[in-house]
């Protein structure tokens, strides 16, 4: 059980951050109990429609992560973190509010399982842990979960990619091509394979980070 605590003397950077995890985690649980919903009883509406608003307003907010590793608010890699929350963002906004085909897609469902549920871990023990509350089982769970969620995640991103990339293509979406009257040349499909290729060198460092992190909060430091 965890200890009783409080946040009389915390300063207003620690309550912002309180608050903010609190309405992230929050918000994942709500998109959660809506991809449950979705699948365990009767719908009207796509997958995309009933989760959208959600998954739009909580994921974009995680941008402010980058701003708060920056400004030294928490002891994150500024540059890590925008590599990671730059990769949801385009997976929602580049190519889920862009195109269609990945909205009905195994790899939308697999990104908003592995999302939610290490949202909530994460932002969870991220708020509680302000306070000097958070438990180690919740720790444990959010230096553990990541091995199968993260690789699933992945998975459902370039699925997402794919499909998107595809519908581009076929339909020649967000390209221009010569001539033109801006004597410019951009092909949207081009960017997304680009984007797909990019995991190949990137995965791999981000999911050890992970390893390592959980070796030092987890494994416990070694004795000189």
């Amino acid at each position: 059980m965890a200890k009783e605590s409080s946040c009389k003397g915390c300063s207003g950077a620690s309550k912002y951050l309180i608050a903010y995890n609190s309405l992230q985690t929050l918000g994942w649980s709500y998109l959660l109990l809506q991809l449950l919903y979705y699948y365990l009883f009767a719908h009207n509406e796509s997958l995309y429609e009933t989760v959208k608003w959600s998954l739009i307003i909580f994921q974009n907010a995680a941008v402010l992560e980058v701003l708060h590793a920056a400004l030294k608010l928490v002891k994150s890699s500024p540059i890590i973190t925008a590599v990671q929350v730059a990769s949801r963002v385009i997976i929602v906004c580049g190519v889920l509010m862009a195109t269609e085909t990945p909205r009905s897609s195994i790899g939308f469902t697999l990104c908003l399982v592995a999302w939610s549920i290490t949202e909530i871990i994460r932002y969870s023990m991220y708020a509680l842990s302000l306070v000097d509350a958070a438990p180690y089982a919740l720790t444990w769970l959010r230096y553990s979960t990541f091995i199968l969620l993260y690789p699933i995640g992945i998975t459902g991103e370039l699925f997402c990619l794919y499909w998107a990339q595809k519908e581009v293509g076929e339909n020649n979406l967000y390209s221009f091509k010569m001539p033109n009257e801006l004597n410019f040349i951009f092909n949207y499909q081009h960017v997304l394979v680009f984007l797909m290729l990019l995991y190949l060198p990137i995965f791999p460092p981000l999911y050890g980070h992970m390893f390592e992190q959980r070796r030092k909060v987890l494994g416990g430091k070694k004795k000189e």
